[in-house]
Protein backbone atom coordinates (compact mmCIF):
# COMPACT_ATOMS: atom_id res chain seq x y z
CA UNK A 1 0.00 0.00 0.00
CA UNK A 2 1.36 3.38 -0.87
CA UNK A 3 2.16 5.24 2.78
CA UNK A 4 0.79 8.22 1.92
CA UNK A 5 -2.12 7.20 0.62
CA UNK A 6 -2.32 5.02 3.39
CA UNK A 7 -1.98 8.35 5.84
CA UNK A 8 -4.76 9.98 3.73
CA UNK A 9 -7.17 7.07 4.03
CA UNK A 10 -6.53 6.50 8.04
CA UNK A 11 -7.03 10.36 8.58
CA UNK A 12 -9.97 10.54 6.81
CA UNK A 13 -11.16 7.46 8.94
CA UNK A 14 -10.35 9.76 11.90
CA UNK A 15 -11.97 12.38 10.77
CA UNK A 16 -15.27 10.92 10.15
CA UNK A 17 -15.00 8.85 13.67
CA UNK A 18 -14.44 12.32 15.42
CA UNK A 19 -17.47 13.73 13.70
CA UNK A 20 -19.71 10.88 14.47
CA UNK A 21 -18.41 11.60 17.94
CA UNK A 22 -19.10 15.13 17.71
CA UNK A 23 -22.52 14.35 16.99
CA UNK A 24 -23.47 11.81 19.16
CA UNK A 25 -22.11 14.27 21.83
CA UNK A 26 -24.00 17.54 21.04
CA UNK A 27 -27.59 15.33 20.26
CA UNK A 28 -27.50 16.41 16.41
CA UNK A 29 -27.96 12.99 15.74
CA UNK A 30 -31.95 13.00 15.93
CA UNK A 31 -32.76 11.89 12.90
CA UNK A 32 -31.65 8.17 13.97
CA UNK A 33 -34.10 8.21 16.46
CA UNK A 34 -37.78 6.54 16.21
CA UNK A 35 -40.21 8.73 16.38
CA UNK A 36 -43.58 10.43 15.18
CA UNK A 37 -42.57 12.13 12.20
CA UNK A 38 -39.50 11.71 11.24
CA UNK A 39 -37.08 14.05 11.93
CA UNK A 40 -39.56 15.97 14.09
CA UNK A 41 -40.07 15.59 18.13
CA UNK A 42 -44.08 15.33 19.08
CA UNK A 43 -44.79 16.87 22.19
CA UNK A 44 -47.99 15.75 24.02
CA UNK A 45 -49.77 18.44 26.56
CA UNK A 46 -53.20 19.18 27.86
CA UNK A 47 -56.17 20.85 26.23
CA UNK A 48 -56.12 23.73 27.68
CA UNK A 49 -52.80 23.76 29.71
CA UNK A 50 -52.63 25.57 32.74
CA UNK A 51 -49.76 27.70 34.20
CA UNK A 52 -47.82 27.49 35.72
CA UNK A 53 -46.83 24.19 34.02
CA UNK A 54 -47.70 25.88 30.16
CA UNK A 55 -48.28 29.96 29.88
CA UNK A 56 -51.05 31.25 28.41
CA UNK A 57 -51.91 28.07 26.98
CA UNK A 58 -49.05 28.37 24.83
CA UNK A 59 -46.50 25.52 24.94
CA UNK A 60 -44.71 26.25 21.77
CA UNK A 61 -43.60 29.55 23.52
CA UNK A 62 -41.19 27.56 26.19
CA UNK A 63 -42.79 29.44 29.16
CA UNK A 64 -43.93 27.57 32.21
CA UNK A 65 -42.13 24.62 33.76
CA UNK A 66 -43.56 21.80 31.69
CA UNK A 67 -42.92 23.51 28.38
CA UNK A 68 -39.15 24.53 29.50
CA UNK A 69 -38.52 20.97 30.49
CA UNK A 70 -40.03 19.73 27.07
CA UNK A 71 -37.91 21.98 25.09
CA UNK A 72 -34.93 20.91 27.29
CA UNK A 73 -35.46 17.27 26.69
CA UNK A 74 -35.61 17.96 23.29
CA UNK A 75 -32.12 19.63 22.65
CA UNK A 76 -30.85 16.39 24.86
CA UNK A 77 -31.87 14.42 22.27
CA UNK A 78 -30.86 16.55 19.57
CA UNK A 79 -33.73 18.40 18.48
CA UNK A 80 -34.11 22.29 17.77
CA UNK A 81 -37.02 24.13 18.99
CA UNK A 82 -38.54 23.87 15.03
CA UNK A 83 -37.86 20.75 15.17
CA UNK A 84 -40.94 20.40 18.20
CA UNK A 85 -44.74 19.83 17.16
CA UNK A 86 -47.00 20.09 19.92
CA UNK A 87 -50.62 17.84 20.05
CA UNK A 88 -53.04 18.38 22.59
CA UNK A 89 -55.02 15.36 23.92
CA UNK A 90 -56.55 15.10 27.70
CA UNK A 91 -55.50 13.72 30.61
CA UNK A 92 -57.11 10.20 30.18
CA UNK A 93 -56.02 9.70 26.39
CA UNK A 94 -52.61 10.10 27.06
CA UNK A 95 -52.26 7.42 29.85
CA UNK A 96 -54.90 4.86 27.77
CA UNK A 97 -53.42 1.89 26.39
CA UNK A 98 -52.71 2.06 23.03
CA UNK A 99 -51.01 3.48 19.72
CA UNK A 100 -49.77 7.32 20.68
CA UNK A 101 -49.74 10.21 18.27
CA UNK A 102 -47.08 11.81 20.58
CA UNK A 103 -43.67 10.88 21.34
CA UNK A 104 -43.85 11.40 25.01
CA UNK A 105 -46.68 13.97 26.96
CA UNK A 106 -46.11 15.64 29.87
CA UNK A 107 -49.28 16.77 31.82
CA UNK A 108 -48.20 16.07 35.68
CA UNK A 109 -48.46 12.54 35.39
CA UNK A 110 -47.60 10.96 38.61
CA UNK A 111 -45.82 7.69 38.50
CA UNK A 112 -47.74 4.66 39.39
CA UNK A 113 -47.73 0.64 39.14
CA UNK A 114 -50.84 0.60 37.81
CA UNK A 115 -50.10 3.29 34.88
CA UNK A 116 -46.86 1.62 33.77
CA UNK A 117 -49.07 -1.55 32.89
CA UNK A 118 -50.30 0.56 29.98
CA UNK A 119 -47.87 3.17 29.27
CA UNK A 120 -44.18 4.23 29.84
CA UNK A 121 -42.65 6.72 32.23
CA UNK A 122 -39.48 8.65 31.98
CA UNK A 123 -37.48 9.15 35.20
CA UNK A 124 -39.14 11.51 37.41
CA UNK A 125 -38.49 15.10 36.28
CA UNK A 126 -40.24 16.90 39.49
CA UNK A 127 -41.32 15.38 42.87
CA UNK A 128 -44.14 17.35 44.53
CA UNK A 129 -43.58 19.51 47.72
CA UNK A 130 -45.92 20.11 50.99
CA UNK A 131 -47.37 23.99 50.05
CA UNK A 132 -49.55 26.06 52.58
CA UNK A 133 -52.63 27.33 50.53
CA UNK A 134 -55.15 29.90 51.90
CA UNK A 135 -57.64 32.44 50.59
CA UNK A 136 -57.16 36.63 51.05
CA UNK A 137 -58.13 38.07 54.83
CA UNK A 138 -57.21 34.44 56.88
CA UNK A 139 -54.74 34.51 59.72
CA UNK A 140 -52.41 32.67 57.55
CA UNK A 141 -52.62 34.90 54.58
CA UNK A 142 -49.59 37.00 55.31
CA UNK A 143 -47.74 34.29 57.37
CA UNK A 144 -43.79 34.76 55.98
CA UNK A 145 -42.35 31.48 58.01
CA UNK A 146 -43.16 28.49 59.49
CA UNK A 147 -43.67 30.03 63.03
CA UNK A 148 -46.41 32.37 61.49
CA UNK A 149 -48.30 29.90 60.92
CA UNK A 150 -48.23 28.17 64.58
CA UNK A 151 -50.51 29.83 65.72
CA UNK A 152 -53.11 29.06 62.52
CA UNK A 153 -55.79 26.41 62.26
CA UNK A 154 -54.39 24.34 59.32
CA UNK A 155 -56.33 21.68 57.74
CA UNK A 156 -55.27 18.88 54.64
CA UNK A 157 -56.74 15.18 53.57
CA UNK A 158 -56.31 12.74 55.59
CA UNK A 159 -54.22 10.14 55.61
CA UNK A 160 -51.73 12.00 53.52
CA UNK A 161 -48.31 13.11 53.67
CA UNK A 162 -49.66 16.79 53.47
CA UNK A 163 -51.30 16.27 56.83
CA UNK A 164 -48.05 14.56 58.60
CA UNK A 165 -46.89 17.76 57.02
CA UNK A 166 -49.03 19.72 59.55
CA UNK A 167 -48.17 17.65 62.51
CA UNK A 168 -44.39 16.56 62.10
CA UNK A 169 -43.32 19.97 60.26
CA UNK A 170 -45.33 23.23 60.95
CA UNK A 171 -46.38 21.66 64.76
CA UNK A 172 -49.11 24.05 65.15
CA UNK A 173 -50.01 24.76 68.66
CA UNK A 174 -53.83 23.53 67.80
CA UNK A 175 -54.36 19.99 66.34
CA UNK A 176 -54.59 20.37 62.21
CA UNK A 177 -58.38 19.25 60.74
CA UNK A 178 -58.01 15.90 58.86
CA UNK A 179 -60.87 15.92 55.98
CA UNK A 180 -61.80 12.90 54.06
CA UNK A 181 -60.74 14.42 51.01
CA UNK A 182 -59.07 17.35 49.14
CA UNK A 183 -62.57 18.43 48.13
CA UNK A 184 -64.06 18.69 51.72
CA UNK A 185 -60.78 20.38 53.17
CA UNK A 186 -61.10 23.05 49.90
CA UNK A 187 -64.95 23.50 51.27
CA UNK A 188 -63.64 23.91 54.77
CA UNK A 189 -61.36 26.88 53.83
CA UNK A 190 -64.20 28.57 51.77
CA UNK A 191 -66.61 28.21 54.83
CA UNK A 192 -63.78 30.20 57.03
CA UNK A 193 -63.38 26.34 58.82
CA UNK A 194 -59.53 26.05 58.74
CA UNK A 195 -57.06 29.27 58.32
CA UNK A 196 -54.94 27.16 55.84
CA UNK A 197 -55.03 24.02 53.83
CA UNK A 198 -51.54 21.74 53.23
CA UNK A 199 -51.58 19.96 49.79
CA UNK A 200 -49.24 19.19 47.34
CA UNK A 201 -47.46 21.95 45.18
CA UNK A 202 -50.00 21.16 41.82
CA UNK A 203 -53.26 20.92 43.53
CA UNK A 204 -52.84 23.91 45.68
CA UNK A 205 -51.69 26.03 42.16
CA UNK A 206 -54.49 24.68 40.81
CA UNK A 207 -56.66 25.47 44.34
CA UNK A 208 -55.53 29.15 44.74
CA UNK A 209 -56.02 29.70 40.53
CA UNK A 210 -58.98 27.95 40.05
CA UNK A 211 -61.20 26.78 42.32
CA UNK A 212 -60.45 29.81 45.47
CA UNK A 213 -61.46 33.15 45.13
CA UNK A 214 -58.53 35.08 46.15
CA UNK A 215 -56.74 32.37 46.99
CA UNK A 216 -52.98 32.46 47.47
CA UNK A 217 -49.98 30.18 48.18
CA UNK A 218 -48.43 30.96 51.68
CA UNK A 219 -45.33 28.55 50.55
CA UNK A 220 -43.63 25.91 50.32
CA UNK A 221 -42.31 23.51 53.74
CA UNK A 222 -38.92 22.41 52.32
CA UNK A 223 -38.73 19.35 54.87
CA UNK A 224 -41.67 17.81 54.41
CA UNK A 225 -41.71 14.61 52.81
CA UNK A 226 -42.14 14.42 49.08
CA UNK A 227 -45.34 14.02 47.42
CA UNK A 228 -45.93 12.17 43.91
CA UNK A 229 -43.11 12.08 41.24
CA UNK A 230 -43.98 13.27 37.57
CA UNK A 231 -42.47 11.57 34.80
CA UNK A 232 -43.18 11.97 30.72
CA UNK A 233 -45.41 9.75 29.04
CA UNK A 234 -44.65 7.48 26.57
CA UNK A 235 -45.60 4.75 24.78
CA UNK A 236 -45.77 1.49 26.00
CA UNK A 237 -42.39 -0.35 25.15
CA UNK A 238 -40.93 2.74 23.08
CA UNK A 239 -37.83 2.75 21.94
CA UNK A 240 -37.15 6.47 22.98
CA UNK A 241 -38.20 5.37 26.81
CA UNK A 242 -34.50 4.77 27.72
CA UNK A 243 -33.21 7.63 25.55
CA UNK A 244 -35.47 10.31 27.42
CA UNK A 245 -34.74 9.18 30.39
CA UNK A 246 -31.56 9.64 30.28
CA UNK A 247 -32.30 13.11 28.78
CA UNK A 248 -34.02 13.81 31.93
CA UNK A 249 -31.46 12.51 34.38
CA UNK A 250 -28.77 14.44 33.27
CA UNK A 251 -30.95 17.71 33.39
CA UNK A 252 -31.18 16.70 37.15
CA UNK A 253 -27.73 16.13 36.96
CA UNK A 254 -26.12 19.21 35.20
CA UNK A 255 -28.56 21.73 37.38
CA UNK A 256 -31.05 21.89 34.59
CA UNK A 257 -34.05 20.93 36.14
CA UNK A 258 -33.43 22.73 39.57
CA UNK A 259 -33.11 26.17 37.82
CA UNK A 260 -36.49 25.27 36.02
CA UNK A 261 -38.23 24.71 39.30
CA UNK A 262 -37.20 27.91 40.43
CA UNK A 263 -38.23 29.83 37.62
CA UNK A 264 -41.15 28.64 36.88
CA UNK A 265 -42.32 27.26 40.17
CA UNK A 266 -41.01 28.86 43.14
CA UNK A 267 -40.54 32.72 41.74
CA UNK A 268 -42.85 32.76 39.22
CA UNK A 269 -45.63 31.00 40.38
CA UNK A 270 -45.24 33.12 44.43
CA UNK A 271 -44.61 29.79 46.11
CA UNK A 272 -41.71 30.60 48.03
CA UNK A 273 -39.82 27.95 50.39
CA UNK A 274 -40.67 28.83 53.87
CA UNK A 275 -38.39 28.66 56.79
Amino acid sequence: MNRTFGRVALAAVVATMVAALAACSSGTDAASLTTVTKGKLTIGTGLPAYAPWVLNDKPESGEGFESAVAYAVAEKLGFKKEDVVWVRTSFDQAIAPGPKNFDFNLQQFSITEERKKSVDFSTPYYSTTQTVVTVAGTKAANAKSIADLQSTLLGAQAGTTSYAAITDVIKPTQKGLAFNTNDDAVAALKNGQVDALVMDLPTALYEAAVDLTNGKIVGQLPTAKKGDEFGLVLDKGSALTAKVSAAVDALRTDGTLGKLEQKWLTASAGAPVLK
